[in-house]
């Protein structure tokens, strides 16, 4: 029918398919603590981005804005009855305290940029557990075992893998 080897729950798996599917699992395991980190990582990027831009925003507000629209608006208060000097002061207040409450939201939105939390978590449990993993003992067979099991001993065996090979006589050398 189908070999029991290949299923992953078989206990007669050889060696070699141990460590295929140990090392399969390892690296899916680290596959997914890095998608992890990196979803983790560009959810605070765009946080930090969505900080930066309302930055640029009040910088540029503050930067053009003021001088245009406070001529503006202070010419408006000043024909309304105020004096022009308390005119240009009511505006340049009332840009100031935009600014800085742009800068205020903009602060509000780097202080929710964290590490990521979960790929940490999930980093230092894998670490704990692999930490533990102790090698699995393996069973001391001798050799005397070994040669009943296979009904000849390992050196008869070794006699009979060798390859051919020629038998030349040894040479000696004389020091005359």
């Amino acid at each position: 029918m189908s070999d029991p080897g290949n299923y992953a729950g078989s206990t007669d798996r050889s060696l070699g398919q141990l460590f295929a599917s140990a090392t399969a699992e390892m690296s899916a395991l680290v596959h997914d603590e890095i998608a992890l980190a990196k979803a983790e990582v560009r959810q605070d990027v765009k946080r930090g981005v969505i900080g930066s831009v309302a930055f640029i925003v009040t910088g540029v507000l503050i930067l053009f804005a003021i001088p245009v629209l406070s001529f503006a608006a202070a010419y408006g208060i000043h024909n309304l009855g105020l004096g022009l000097a308390w005119s240009f002061l009511i505006v340049g207040g009332a840009f100031i305290l935009l600014g800085v409450l742009l800068a205020l939201f903009g602060l509000a939105k780097f202080k929710k940029v964290k590490p990521p939390e979960k790929s940490i978590a999930s980093a230092k449990q894998t670490a704990a557990v692999l930490q533990g993993v102790k090698p699995h003992p393996r069973p001391v067979i001798s050799a005397h075992a070994i040669e009943q099991a296979q009904g000849s001993t390992l050196a008869d065996k070794a006699i009979e893998n060798r390859p051919v090979q020629d038998k030349a006589l040894p040479v000696t050398r004389s020091s005359a």
